[in-house]
């Protein structure tokens, strides 16, 4: 009964059943009975036929009872208590405990059933954050509720049917969390003859202790919390006070926004960075790489003039030139992530190595030699990320530069390498790839899979292919780098495609393979942190010590600067105010774009990641080419593709292919983050001629596919009637 993706006409015929079920006991007036005063009426005719049979009375009762609690029907209250009146205190509550949950569950899993898939489908977004709650605690939600007797049941029964909480977990749960209020009402029923009306079952005092044996999870949380806290600190030494209320280890993109937010609200903070301010993302990966990438974009206009009516030519530069203009921009940007700026702020910056000695302790080897102690409240990990190599044979013989190295490497050279291979056929060397080609270099593209961006919807791969492979680059599918070897000088990498080894000859190579979270050296393992390829956290940013966060790349699941800025808030409101209130990291509206030409951007769920969730949706689609502005500025290629609930107009996820895709995603993950349809992005005016209309066009597709097609008839009808015809 808990197969949620049941054929409709099954549901439709079990729904029917219940419905005449319940129609049936009105029908025939059974309700009645099951009021104080026709419970009062007829015990006297029951007792006389439980005394003949009572195991057939006492089974009756128990199956009606499971009747009753798993249709929903009133009444149950008025059962508990016949229940002491005919079989007493201890078989009554016996009877009454087992059928009550048996009775339960069984509407549980009919709500399950029949009604848990159409209503994820339809708030499937909304309720992911309680789906997780319940996941995690849903026994200790369950178990309060049901300690409270003034709460209706079905209700509980019904609602938590939509929950992915287990039914073995919901039956026993139930059957314990109800067995006090079992034995109250079982109780007045022993004295029937006195009871006037069932709310004298329930005094004010009496509801009031329910409610604090409702409350008695919450508190058996935080006590077995605060055990848990104890049994992982048990070995520690506690300082008796403290040098820094946070100290942030790594000072990328996550750990600056964590030492901002701590300088912000007046703590004492130290952030410790071993190497340079600003991390990957200002050094080697966002701003680096975009640089290049403009470059390598106006040399590609220049090639191709002849489209904006222009001579085309052939781009003369020095590419020692070129990297010193990205040398440029990245000085440019420094100074906002610099020492100064953050000792201005009140941070206390510290050059080297960090290392967690206990909890709270942390030894800094400084770069000017020696060593610091310093005890901390609080810790947050923001280590970052490295890029990944693969452990090719031979690999360190040929020699490689990764999205790091690159960028001084490369600056040494007055020409881009001449046959240049990548190896990686993810965002960060599609987007190489193509930067390289475009400045002149004869690249070779290697992805193990079957497509590049593999996380994308397929049209999406075979575009972003398509447009590779025009500005030059060889794109390789389906190849298995194998070894690299060294042929009188000349570079090598053998790779397996279709069961036959080729040999690819080369000058450089990019190895642009993932990146890996930098999980050495920092003490995690002394601690016992768990790791499993990023540092474990729960969905507070906590690792196993509550008082030691993590965030950015070496927490994951996303290895983005946004995501790592995002993460950082929580973590560092977490570490400096946990202890007064804790907030749950948001992962509901994560975008991302691959700055290849046309730039790939996403937003929530695209194609491929709905058909293995199992999620339903439909799917509305913009294509590029006919928005007036791409066509004026020559690139009026890719679409705009929106994924929404059938028949409804939220956003479920977006998929955007054009230039400037990346700067047009924005609108979509605002709609997202507050609940915005497409018919009111329909309805918001956008500047004509502009890349943002795109956005409404889209918007306007799905109101053209869900026009009311009935209405317009006779709204057709009606102008003609007033023409007289």
């Amino acid at each position: 009964m808990s197969n949620a993706n049941a054929p409709p006409m099954k549901k439709a015929l079990v729904l029917a059943t219940i419905v005449l079920l319940i129609g049936a006991f009105f029908w025939f007036d059974l309700h009645h009975l099951l009021t104080l005063q026709g419970l009062k009426d007829a015990i006297s005719q029951f007792e006389i036929r439980q005394e003949a049979n009572p195991i057939a009375i006492g089974a009756g009762f128990f199956l009606l009872y499971v009747g009753v609690t798993a249709l929903s029907l009133p009444g149950a209250a008025i059962m508990t208590v016949a229940a002491g009146a005919l079989f007493g205190l201890g078989w009554g509550v016996v009877i009454v405990s087992f059928a009550s949950s048996l009775g339960a569950t069984l509407a549980f899993l009919a709500s399950r059933y029949l009604f848990r898939e159409s209503v994820h489908n339809r708030f499937g977004n909304r309720l992911s954050s309680i789906n997780d709650g319940v996941a995690r605690e849903g026994a200790f939600y369950l178990f309060g509720l049901r300690m409270v007797p003034a709460f209706p049941f079905f209700l509980v029964n019904l609602l938590m049917g939509l929950t992915p909480i287990r039914v073995t977990t919901f039956y026993w749960v139930s059957q314990i969390g109800m067995f006090a209020g079992t034995v109250v009402y079982v109780n007045a029923g022993t004295q029937l003859a006195r009871l006037e009306d069932l709310s004298g079952i329930l005094s004010p005092g009496l509801l009031l202790s329910f409610a604090l044996l409702g409350v008695f999870p919450v508190i058996a949380k935080q006590v077995l919390a605060g055990a848990r806290r104890r049994r992982v600190y048990a070995r520690w030494q506690r300082p008796k006070r403290f040098d820094r209320n946070m100290v942030v280890i790594g000072a990328g993109a996550g750990g600056l926004v964590a030492a901002y937010i701590g300088a912000t609200v007046k703590a004492k903070v130290s952030l410790v960075e071993a190497h340079r301010m600003g991390g990957d993302c200002l050094n080697y990966g966002c701003v680096p790489s975009k640089a290049l990438i403009r470059s390598a974009k106006l040399a590609h206009q220049l090639r191709h003039a002849d489209r904006y009516g222009l001579k085309s030519s052939e781009p003369v530069f020095s590419f020692s030139d070129t990297m010193a203009r990205v040398h440029s921009v990245i000085r440019s940007v420094e100074p906002a992530d610099s020492v100064e700026r953050y000792t201005g702020l009140g941070v206390d910056v510290i050059p080297g190595y960090a290392r967690l000695i206990d909890p709270w302790t942390v030894e800094i080897q400084l770069n000017s030699g020696g060593t610091k102690r310093l005890t901390t409240r609080s810790v947050v990990i923001a280590a970052g990320a490295r890029p990944f190599v693969p452990p090719l044979p031979g690999i360190e013989d040929v020699g490689y530069v990764t999205s790091d190295t690159l960028w001084d490497e490369f600056a040494k050279l007055d020409k881009v390498p001449k046959r240049l291979l990548v190896l990686g056929g993810g965002p960060i060397g599609c987007e190489l790839a193509q930067c390289f080609a475009r400045l002149g270099s004869q690249v070779s593209q290697l992805e193990m899979g079957p497509r590049i961006l593999i996380r994308e919807d397929e049209e999406v791969s075979q575009l972003a292919r398509e447009s590779l492979e025009h500005d030059g680059v060889r794109v390789l599918t389906g190849h298995k780098a194998l070894r690299c070897e060294l042929d009188n000088g000349n570079k090598f990498i053998i790779v397996e495609h279709a069961d036959t080894e080729h040999r690819i000859e080369f000058d450089a190579m990019i190895c642009a393979v993932g990146r890996v979270a930098r999980l050495d050296g920092y003490g995690l393992e002394d601690l016992g942190i768990e790791t499993d390829r990023t540092v474990v956290t729960n969905e507070y940013l906590e690792t196993l010590y509550p008082n030691i966060y993590a965030a950015g790349d070496v927490a994951g699941p996303f290895q983005f600067t946004h995501t790592a800025a995002h993460q950082a808030w929580y973590a560092a409101v977490n570490a400096l105010f946990g202890h007064l209130k804790r907030f749950k990291a948001d992962y509901r509206v994560i975008p991302w774009t691959t700055f290849t030409d046309p730039e790939v951007a996403r937003v929530g769920l695209n194609e491929q990641e709905a058909r293995e969730q199992g999620t339903s949706y439909e799917v509305v689609r913009y294509d590029i080419a006919d928005l007036d502005r791409a066509k004026a500025d020559g690139a009026a290629h890719g679409f705009v593709k929106v994924l929404t609930v059938p028949g409804k107009d939220r956003i479920l996820g977006v998929t955007l292919v054009s230039e400037h895709a990346g700067d047009l995603l924005a609108e979509f993950v605002l709609a997202m983050k507050h609940g915005i349809g497409l018919n009111k992005i329909l309805g918001t005016i956008h500047t004509y001629p502009t890349w943002a209309e795109a956005n409404k066009y889209v918007a306007g597709e799905w109101k053209r596919a869900h026009a009311p097609q009935r209405l317009l008839q006779w709204v057709e009808k009606y102008h003609a009637w007033r023409l007289g015809r």
